[in-house]
C-alpha cells in the first residue's frame, strides 16, 4: 500500500487547521504540533501543513507564494458532481477563495478553490462507466 504525503507551507497554522476542518477533514494530532499540523484527507492521503520556519527544514532554496503564483494542482475524486460541489462550497464557507469555474464535460465534471494560502484544490467527479 502506497500513501501520498502533501507538504504545504503555510503562514498561519491555526487558519489554515480552522479551513481543512471546514471541509471535513480529520486531523492525526499523533503527528501534529507547534508547528505541524497532519490532516487526513483519506486512509491513504495525508497533507502536512507546516508553518514556514519547518517548511524551510525540508527544502533548498526560497518557499514560493502561492498566492503570487501557481505552485501546484492538487486534485481529489469525487464521488458524485454533488460531492464535488459540496465541498466547493464548504471550502468557500471556510475561507477559501473561487479559482476557475466548474468544468462540465458530461462525463467528467470538477470545479477548484483555492486555501486561505492560495494552495490550489481541484475536485474531480468523473463518470464511472466513462472509464471502464
Amino acid at each position: 500500500m502506497r500513501m501520498v504525503f502533501l507538504n504545504l507551507p503555510v503562514a498561519d497554522l491555526a487558519a489554515s487547521r480552522a479551513f481543512y476542518a471546514g471541509l471535513g477533514f480529520a486531523f492525526n494530532d499523533q503527528f501534529s504540533d507547534e508547528r505541524t499540523t497532519s490532516v487526513v484527507v483519506d486512509e491513504n492521503i495525508v497533507v502536512m501543513l507546516l508553518t514556514h520556519d519547518r517548511f524551510a527544514d525540508f527544502v533548498t532554496g526560497p518557499i514560493g507564494d502561492p498566492a503570487a503564483a501557481t505552485t501546484q494542482l492538487t486534485c481529489i475524486s469525487a464521488g458524485s458532481r454533488e460531492e464535488a460541489d459540496e465541498l466547493l462550497t464548504r471550502a468557500l464557507a471556510s475561507g477559501g477563495k473561487p479559482w476557475k469555474p466548474a468544468q462540465d464535460h458530461g462525463f467528467m465534471y470538477g470545479v477548484s478553490f483555492a486555501d486561505p494560502d492560495g494552495h490550489v484544490w481541484e475536485v474531480m467527479w468523473m463518470d464511472p462507466a466513462a472509464v471502464q
